[in-house]
């Protein structure tokens, strides 16, 4: 029960201010010894916790995502390894796993947030497209509509042009490159909307690992474009959801 909806039960009688104060303090947090899990992050934010996967144990990630879909219906995690993920198939059958992003959702998405622009979600290169597919997961969780545009790079520009109306409509533009990481550049001298710059680490030696590609994008001299860190998909797609749904995510 939301906030909002233990008010109205206050509001019309039903429960004691106390009981409602109780049932707001409920939950917050659950403590199983290795993570606290913050079971309030929804109210706070429109979505609940995404499990961050790397170096976590198979079991500790198991565990975190059941009492998250208990709570919620659903659940997310971000960077599990193929190898986790074949440990954790066994015992989660709900689990559906993308192997492109390194994600494992359970449950179905949330119903997006309606009347409200679709971002978009641009890949340079097929070498790109993990990364992408992160950022497309993560604004889906956060309930944001998404479409995506792959292997529309700088090298052949020409195939950018031909979705060209579909970028001038979007409410906010995710543009993952690496390389020189040109294409968030080429976007924001295009559109009028928010563009979220993601620099992979995708290259030849003097890439430095995405070091390159985020200089590009940082020294970009289209406005409007802001840049997240080396290869964060997942943070690309819950800035672009908010941007898109502002307050409507809380409701």
């Amino acid at each position: 029960m939301n906030i909002k909806n233990i008010l109205i039960e206050v509001e019309k009688g039903r429960i004691s201010a106390e009981d409602a104060l109780s049932k707001i303090n409920a939950d917050k947090t659950e403590d199983l010894g290795f993570v606290k899990i913050d079971h309030a992050r929804k109210q706070r934010c429109g979505f609940p916790e995404v499990v961050y996967g790397e170096n976590k144990t198979p079991q500790q990630i198991k565990l975190i995502l059941n009492e998250l879909f208990a709570k919620n219906g659903y659940a997310l995690a971000t960077r599990v390894s193929s190898i986790a993920y074949d440990e954790i198939k066994n015992e989660i059958k709900n689990a559906e796993y993308d192997e492109l992003s390194s994600t494992l959702m359970l449950g179905c998405y949330p119903d997006y947030v309606p009347s409200t622009k679709e971002i978009v979600v641009v890949a340079a290169g097929t070498s790109d497209i993990g990364v992408a597919q992160e950022a497309v997961i993560s604004a889906k969780y956060a309930r944001a509509k998404v479409t995506s545009i792959f292997d529309v790079g700088v090298a052949g520009i020409h195939r950018l042009f031909e979705s060209l109306e579909v970028l001038e409509n979007a409410g906010a533009i995710i543009a993952v490159a690496g390389m020189e990481g040109a294409l968030p550049s080429v976007i924001g001298g295009l559109v009028s909307c928010p563009v979220i710059a993601v620099p992979t680490s995708v290259g030849y030696g003097a890439s430095f690992g995405g070091i390159a590609a985020l200089l590009g994008m940082l020294n970009s001299c289209a406005s409007g474009i802001g840049v997240v860190n080396i290869d964060n998909g997942f943070g690309a797609g819950i800035l672009a959801a908010r941007i898109v749904l502002g307050k409507d995510n809380n409701e």
